[in-house]
């Protein structure tokens, strides 16, 4: 396998709330109202709130009741989280026309790597600008954008931008910018955060004073990273990756079903038929992917009785329905029994909250197999290889492009019995 792509330069693009942005996208005026998205796992909690609801006192993690006891104008809407999973991966696809490396953190949350990039866009500046254009339009007023050296100061950076710029850090720069933030960038926990505000810690700057032996016997591993963090002497690399081809099975209800024995046995046949694709055999699967298209409401009030979806001249509208499950297998495998074990608890836990009209799984990553041939795998490789090859192309036309002329070359031994290098290679135009 061939090492991940990685980038010492970071450009940190986070739009916040991204989820509620996707639906303000598709539901024309619905800014102008105080809006609550539910969370995607129980429609009795609020997930994303807009600033409009925030001014009533509406908080995320607020039951339903008590949100509209406090802003009784305030229009919940339902949770289409596959929705949100392709406006996001369209996202990345956009981020890798501009670099190959692009790191995903979470929904909303991605690096770009920038290490070499200033031969083609030029300054800091203008690679910011061009990371700017590939997102959506309408979501280029909310993006914040970070530059500096490494992640967490790449997502500092960004969590300091006004909404639709950017805050650049220069390489060096990062102990002077760093010892101002406040220690709420820190990834702590409540417990963590409360005992370090309880010792007049509130900033990098006053805990990188501190020793870090100090900080390492108070906190342990975890407070030595902290301390690291805020000290400037962490700079995680941005991690690329080529994205396999996921293998996806689909299934469509002729009626929409809500029983759990039916979806637990549709789900069965699905890593059935799943397992049995040529792609699969000889890899065992690593990363799988459940989701369910619900059966649309044709209101705009939703179950409780509350305003649903939007504002009056929409709330006509059908309202789209998704239910979307990411599972990390701790141990790649090829038995179905372990690949559907815990999509069944989370079906459990958390089932679809309406009738499944289409359920789609997806295998999105893959380890070599152990016990079985690997006859088939290189068929994967080979599609990998293709990938690679399309990637390297359209890089060469996009350097061709900017710079007028071919400056791309590939190396072949000509004379390898000559002494002199000028006589033993040549130059010849790369042309992927």
């Amino acid at each position: 396998m061939s090492r991940r792509p990685t980038s010492s330069l970071a450009t940190c693009v986070w739009i916040p709330l991204f989820a509620l942005r996707c639906e303000e996208a598709r539901h024309e005026g619905l800014a102008a109202y105080p809006t609550a998205l539910l969370a995607p796992d129980t429609t009795r909690k609020l997930w994303h709130v807009s600033s409009l609801a925030r001014r009533a006192g509406v908080k995320p993690g607020m039951t339903v009741s008590q949100a509209i006891g406090l802003c009784s104008t305030l229009q919940l809407i339902e949770p289409d989280p596959v929705h949100y999973d392709e406006r996001f991966s369209s996202l990345l696809s956009s981020l890798n026309d501009v670099s190959p490396v692009v790191e995903p953190a979470e929904l909303g949350l991605a690096y770009v790597g920038t290490d070499g990039l200033a031969g083609v866009y030029g300054s800091q500046h203008k690679i910011i600008e061009a990371i700017r254009q590939t997102v959506r339009p309408s979501d280029r007023q909310t993006v914040r954008l970070g530059f500096g050296f490494g992640k967490f100061t790449a997502w500092v950076a960004a969590s300091r931008a006004k909404p639709g710029e950017a805050v650049i850090v220069p390489v060096g720069g990062e102990k002077a910018f760093l010892a101002s933030q406040p220690i709420s960038v820190l990834p702590l926990d409540s417990d963590i955060h409360r005992r370090l505000r309880q010792l007049g810690i509130r900033s990098l700057g006053a805990l990188a004073a501190l020793p870090e032996a100090a900080i390492t016997a108070q906190f342990g591993g975890v407070g030595r990273r902290l301390w690291r963090l805020a000290a400037g002497r962490i700079a995680d690399p941005v991690e690329g990756s080529i994205a396999p081809e996921p293998i996806v099975a689909a299934l469509t209800f002729f009626t929409p079903v809500g029983e759990r024995e039916l979806l637990v046995h549709a789900l069965e046949q699905l890593i059935s038929r799943a397992l049995k694709h040529p792609r699969r055999i000889g890899w065992r699967v690593h990363a799988v992917r459940l989701r369910a298209d619900l059966e649309s409401g044709g209101s705009g009030v939703d179950s409780r009785g509350a305003a649903c979806c939007a504002p009056t001249n929409t709330r006509s509208a059908p309202t789209n329905r998704s239910w979307l499950v990411n599972v990390l297998l701790k141990d790649p495998t090829a038995d179905a029994g372990s690949i559907g074990a815990p999509l069944k608890t989370r079906l459990e836990q958390s089932p679809p909250t309406g009738g499944v009209e289409r359920l789609v799984l997806e295998f999105t990553a893959f380890a070599p197999g152990t016990a079985e041939l690997q006859l088939f795998a290189r068929d994967a490789q080979a599609a990998a290889r293709a990938g690679q090859q399309r990637a390297l192309q359209s890089a060469a036309r996009e350097i061709r492009m900017r710079v007028k002329r071919a400056c791309l070359y590939h190396v072949i031994e000509v004379q390898p019995w000559s002494r002199l290098p000028e006589r033993r290679y040549a130059l010849i135009d790369y042309e992927p």
